[in-house]
């Protein structure tokens, strides 16, 4: 049997802010070259637990502990900080907290210099982390001009460097495009059985960690571990959407159509599904005839982009004649692969960099003489990194500062701030200093900032990322919500299952250009299309054709509309 490598026995953990404890008895042993998947809401404990595994509890979070947590068979009370990085290494959720060198080869090597590792030995180091990773090529490339994947491989390169025996991942895939995070997992997978290193994983997209073969899956809530089970044991029940974890989506499918699942079957993967009975109830399911909602009001247009190109001084185009045009109360999504543009266009749409060609319209009205100002009351942008919209010490004050500007009253600002934070889940956390946040509050405070000020479009950059799916459950449908009352609503997402679930059009870019403009079910039913844009099929389509259903992309169809149904049936 393979040895313990983690061991908590009746461990719990009461940071000193807090008046009770955030994690209660935990009992959990994960062994050497086990790659077991830790997941729950947000608010359950997993990030404390995580802190707790590479030391910042207690060395930089400060708090009481009881029980016993062994790392490598040594008690961590026991160790220091450093002692305990040459066992575990993690890699963070936003990848840019993590580096400190220029190049990828000097980031790679900050360790080793700490370590104070001779030359020689620290070439032949860094060579065989990023060889690891596939960066080989990319040593002497500048951090800031790698993509999300890549920069991903070498923060995984910087921890790998120091052959340490565990590897976390906090939320790896958050930030990436769907191929982009298919891939991180054929690495961290490839790791793992290459290097046997134990590998844990903290995601909520659980259907795409499930891409590869896992373990275990560690189930959290209210600080406790709620199960310790297999996939298949989780797939097959009820305890993902009891306790707001999101399913895979050709799971949900196959329950809705009535198809009874075990945990003796293999469900991880939709090509290893072998009941004949699910085709036939599939089929049935597929047969009953469900007409389409369609949102949005076609009739009138609030935002128009003709032949739109865009370039930096004496560079190339970046944005090359995009076209297409958002109406009154419609919610669209905007995806494609890291660096195919959409920052680009998002900016040219908020009126911070103007187009060389083309022209913005807004309703009728030619924007090219548009101050920020005026643009701001058009349009509102949340961007993907909260923490570059704030400008307040205090939770409520930020999300105030805009109607604060526009001479609001004291209790109409009152009222609309607690609303609005009550919708993104942070009206117990209205009193708190924003530097006390975790990164996923900070990204629904970002957005309540711009949700108060109530402008006609509003434009999200990732708005869901690292979000548990209670959270961004509650933030679609506010959004859906608002649609219904005339906003118009565009998403850059690389969240697959967010623009199949709550768009009904998709725009794609690649290479500055758009590729399609399209529903979700015809865009992800289209090998070729997804392969040039970096997307990933869905699973539902997928379903569809391994089980033989006739029309996989109609059938992908018919289920975003009963899902959506159901959805409303529950509010």
């Amino acid at each position: 049997m393979k040895k313990p490598v983690i061991e908590f026995q009746d461990f719990s953990f009461q940071y000193d802010s807090q008046s009770k404890p955030t994690l209660h008895n935990i009992n959990l042993t994960i062994h050497e070259g086990e790659k077991v998947c830790i997941v729950g809401p947000s608010g359950s404990g997993k990030s404390t637990l995580v802190h707790c595994l590479n030391g910042l509890v207690p060395f930089a979070y400060k708090g009481e502990i009881s029980g016993s947590l062994k790392i490598g068979g040594k008690e961590t009370r026991t160790l220091d900080l450093f002692s305990i990085s040459q066992t575990v290494g993690t890699v963070l959720q936003d990848t840019d907290g993590q580096f400190i060198g220029l190049t990828v080869a000097e980031d790679i090597a900050f360790a080793l210099e700490n370590n104070a590792v001779t030359l020689k030995d620290m070439k032949e180091n860094v060579q065989k982390a990023a060889s690891l990773v596939h960066m080989s090529s990319h040593l002497h490339a500048r951090i800031h001009e790698l993509s999300g994947g890549q920069k991903q491989r070498v923060a995984l390169a910087g921890v790998l460097v120091n052959n340490i025996e565990v590897v976390l991942f906090d939320e790896p895939l958050a930030n990436l495009d769907p191929a982009s995070g298919k891939e991180t997992m054929v690495l961290i997978d490839k790791l793992q059985k290459e290097s046997n290193k134990t590998i844990i994983i903290v995601e909520h997209r659980l259907e795409d960690v499930l891409s590869q073969s896992l373990d275990r899956i560690i189930l959290m809530n209210h600080g406790q571990i709620i199960a310790d089970i297999t996939p298949n044991e989780v797939l097959a029940g009820s305890l993902l959407t009891e306790n707001w974890i999101r399913e895979p989506l050709y799971i949900k499918a196959l329950k809705y159509a009535g198809c009874k699942l075990s945990p003796d079957m293999t469900l991880t993967k939709v090509e290893e599904l072998v009941e004949e009975a699910f085709g036939k109830k599939l089929a049935n399911w597929h047969a009953i005839d469900r007409s389409s909602i369609q949102r949005g009001n076609e009739e009138e247009t609030v935002l128009s982009l003709e032949n739109i190109s865009f370039h930096y001084p004496n560079k190339e185009n970046i944005i090359k004649n995009v076209s297409f045009k958002l109406h009154k109360g419609e919610m669209i999504s905007l995806v494609g692969a890291n660096g195919a543009g959409k920052s680009t266009l998002s900016s040219l749409i908020c009126g911070f960099e103007k187009p060389n060609k083309g022209t913005i319209y807004f309703g009728n009205t030619d924007a090219k003489n548009d101050s920020i100002k005026e643009r701001a009351e058009r349009v509102g942008f949340v961007l993907q990194n909260p923490n570059h919209m704030f400008s307040k010490q205090m939770v409520f004050e930020e999300v105030a500062f805009g109607l604060v500007l526009k001479n609001i009253s004291d209790s109409d600002i009152k009222t609309r701030v607690e609303d609005t934070l009550k919708v993104c889940g942070l009206y117990p956390f209205r009193n708190w200093p924003i530097s006390a946040l975790s990164y996923g509050q900070k990204k629904r405070l970002s957005i309540a900032t711009i949700l108060v000020m109530q402008p006609e479009i509003m434009l999200l950059d990732e708005p869901t990322a690292g979000q548990d799916y209670k959270h961004t459950t509650e933030l679609m449908m506010f959004l859906e919500g608002l649609t219904k009352n005339g906003m118009s609503i565009i998403l850059i997402t690389h969240d697959m299952h967010l623009m199949t679930e709550y768009t009904d059009r998709a725009i794609v870019l690649s290479s500055g250009q758009i590729l399609a403009d399209d529903s979700p079910a015809h865009i992800l039913s289209k090998p070729e299309l997804i392969k040039e844009a970096n997307l990933k099929e869905s699973s539902l389509y997928e379903l569809a054709k391994h089980l033989n259903v006739l029309e996989p992309s109609r059938f992908v169809e018919q289920f975003i509309q009963y899902d959506r149904e159901v959805r409303t049936n529950e509010q």
